[in-house]
């Protein structure tokens, strides 16, 4: 009898295994066309599977959806340039936490190696945070100055002193070391690659543009097992964004992403969806006024019976010269910044969106941006440029190694419908149309260069850690209390790669 049932359980898992292997060998076929795809009989077209593509290394996944952005409480500094108004935010990736001294000193370390040519010394010092922000006339943070950036025991502190400029750089320089060092794991680049680059490679340094289009080359490598192939079925080494390979860029977030990643309210809905017979409630009633829901916290402290019950759930600036409390009972237990994995995480897992240090983010600053924009991803600061083809193929890219850009011509876009202009920083606010002017300097501190950030700091009372609260710098000054994360395009099902997009439902049966 056991004989029976062990050739039956054989005879089960042969069979699975088959059904495995023939699942696995499926061919994909085009519903247009009936051809194969990655089949060199049948032209050789390579698609990738979506489902395969990773999250990038330190980001999170939000998951979009509607929500109020701007004010939720009081608006006490008068500013008024938070008004309430709905808005849906795309699904889309943000870092779990600032970036901190110690990836940015990685950053710095690449520059100085790559660009160690005296020409480029420009590159080098412009890249470095200006440390001096910690001076002040009538206080003693010279340590700072010295050490912050650069001590061990700050290396897991978040990085400041970084203008938006320098993390808009940060971000195009962490994408292309990602997908270069893709590139490098699965076998299309050589692993010299690297060695060249930091031997002073200058210009010839991994630009994710300038490979996709021929512009860099690199060292082609021999991957071990080589999925990709050309028309005629033969190996290729040279990967296309479409084989799924290469990941989006990282970038700054725009304020509405930063607004809804602060706000979580992921955890608020009581059913997450699972399945197509089991979703989620429609639930975004609830204006919580920090990064955290309120139920259980005091606002900003933990009332929970337990350990942490009074504990401060952010770094912050309780009172005029109160920035951590009394001695033997520190409150937030941080003078100055803390680690970016400290404090209270919000629904989506994201450390210190309110407090610790201010955030840049995308937009350019304007205090009624909100009444103009668009309600489905909005954000202000769209410059549209095109490649500069002027220097011709073979010549397309800077000194930096990156793809020459320029802004296209407003004579070509008089046909078009959804924008005319290329420079969109000023539109319907400091343009022509608006009849609005801003007089930097003169009547007002408000320029094209102004950029919003967000969040609060450690040295910044409890009304700035409210996510709905904004305020600017220019793009070329930086502060003690002002840090940056990156964000990423999530391409696909809002709900993840794994999901479909919409709604599904049984086919019904036609009789011919």
């Amino acid at each position: 009898m056991q004989q029976i049932v062990r050739l039956k359980n054989s005879i089960f898992l042969l069979g699975a295994l088959a059904l495995a292997a023939s699942c696995k060998h499926k061919v994909q076929k085009s519903e247009m066309t009936g051809w194969n795809y990655n089949d060199k009989n049948m032209g050789g077209y390579n698609v990738a599977k979506a489902k395969d593509i990773k999250t990038g290394p330190g980001l999170v996944f939000v998951e979009g959806g509607t929500f109020t952005m701007g004010a939720t409480t009081e608006d006490v500094m008068g500013d008024w340039n938070n008004i309430p108004r709905r808005v849906t935010v795309n699904s889309f990736f943000i870092d779990k936490t600032e970036v901190a001294n110690v990836h940015y000193r990685e950053y710095i370390h690449w520059i100085e190696n790559v660009f160690s040519d005296p020409q480029y010394d420009a590159v080098v010092q412009g890249a470095k945070p200006d440390t001096l922000v910690w001076r002040s006339e009538l206080a003693y943070n010279e340590p700072y100055v010295e050490y912050y950036f650069r001590h061990p025991s700050y290396n897991f502190y978040p990085v400041v002193g970084v203008n938006w400029k320098q993390a808009y750089d940060f971000s195009v320089w962490r994408t292309d070391r990602v997908n270069e060092g893709a590139l490098v794991a699965k076998g299309y680049q050589n692993k010299n690659v690297i060695k060249t680059e930091l031997a002073g490679g200058g210009q010839e340094n991994f630009n994710t543009k300038s490979y996709l289009m021929g512009e860099y080359q690199g060292i082609p490598g021999k991957p071990k097992k080589n999925d990709l192939k050309d028309s005629q079925g033969r190996p290729r080494t040279r990967v296309a964004f479409d084989d799924g390979i290469l990941l989006p860029g990282y970038r700054l977030p725009t304020e509405a992403e930063w607004e809804y990643a602060a706000l979580g309210y992921i955890n608020q809905n009581p059913q997450p969806r699972r399945s197509e017979k089991k979703r989620g409630e429609e639930n975004n009633s609830n204006r919580q006024i920090y990064a955290w829901q309120n139920d259980g916290y005091d606002n900003l402290r933990a009332t929970k019976r337990g350990a942490w019950q009074g504990s401060f759930l952010a770094n912050f600036k309780r009172g005029s010269g109160d920035n951590m409390g009394v001695a033997g009972g520190l409150n937030d237990r941080s003078a100055i910044p803390a680690e970016v994995t400290a404090f209270f995480p919000n629904g989506f897992g994201i450390y210190n969106m309110s407090g610790n240090v201010s955030e840049w983010v995308a937009d350019v600053y304007r205090p009624l941006t909100s009444i103009e924009a668009d309600d489905f991803n909005p954000y202000r600061g769209n410059r549209f440029q095109k490649i500069d083809m002027s220097g011709g193929e073979g010549n397309l890219r800077d000194s930096l190694g990156r793809i020459k850009m320029v802004d296209e011509s407003d004579s070509t876009l008089r046909t078009r419908r959804n924008y005319q202009r290329s420079y969109a920083i000023n539109f319907l606010d400091g343009d022509s149309l608006s009849n609005a002017y801003y007089g930097y300097g003169v009547t007002t501190l408000i320029s094209d260069k102004s950029r919003v950030i967000k969040g609060g700091s450690w040295n910044d009372r409890p009304y700035w850690l409210s996510p709905g609260t904004r305020r600017f710098m220019e793009e070329d000054q930086s502060s003690s209390t002002v840090g940056f994360r990156c964000a990423m395009i999530a391409p696909g099902s809002p709900e993840g790669n794994k999901r479909k997009t919409g709604n599904f439902f049984p086919a019904r049966r036609q009789k011919r």
